[in-house]
């Protein structure tokens, strides 16, 4: 069964984020997590955004790849 794909841009939705190529591309610059945070426990989400990233994590989620690209855009 194959998973739907899903893009920065509805990720940045489905977080309740501004979701314009410019506002993801500023957030990723101004939002970094050091080497051993993971990247649902960064201080910068709301409890709501942390959950849906722990669970989409844990529940191996259509959102799993996404939420990897985020992770590795945010340690770049």
């Amino acid at each position: 069964m194959e998973r739907p794909d899903h893009d920065f841009n509805e990720l940045f939705q489905q977080l309740g984020l501004p979701n314009s190529e410019t506002a993801i591309e500023k957030f990723c610059s101004e939002h970094k997590l050091r080497k051993e945070e993971a990247l649902p426990d960064a201080k910068f989400w709301s409890p709501a955004q942390a959950q849906f990233l722990r669970e989409a994590w844990h529940q191996d989620s259509d959102w799993i790849v996404t939420i990897d690209q985020l992770n590795t855009c945010l340690r770049s």
